[in-house]
């Protein structure tokens, strides 16, 4: 579902940091504007901080969207037989 025009994007305050240092966040349903490119975050997936580079193509969009909160599901036979 799309977000109000009238509302704006939903910007949250981020703390201060050292350039070149990483924010540290929670908010994965931060807008990503303009102002934060090439800028590290560490976005909580619900287990740990991942970490995003934001670029101009992330723009608009989210940051919870570069941060899977899944596992990558694969079939792998296990080798428990004794031989």
């Amino acid at each position: 579902m799309v977000r109000a025009m009238w509302k704006g994007p939903f910007i949250v305050p981020l703390p201060k940091v050292a350039p070149g240092e990483a924010i540290q966040t929670t908010a994965r349903s931060a807008t990503i504007t303009p102002g934060h490119i090439n800028k590290r975050f560490l976005v909580h997936n619900g287990n740990s901080y991942v970490p995003v580079v934001v670029t101009e193509q992330m723009v608009g969009r989210k940051l919870g969207e570069f941060a899977f909160t899944r596992k990558a599901f694969s079939f792998r036979k296990k080798d428990d037989k004794k031989r």
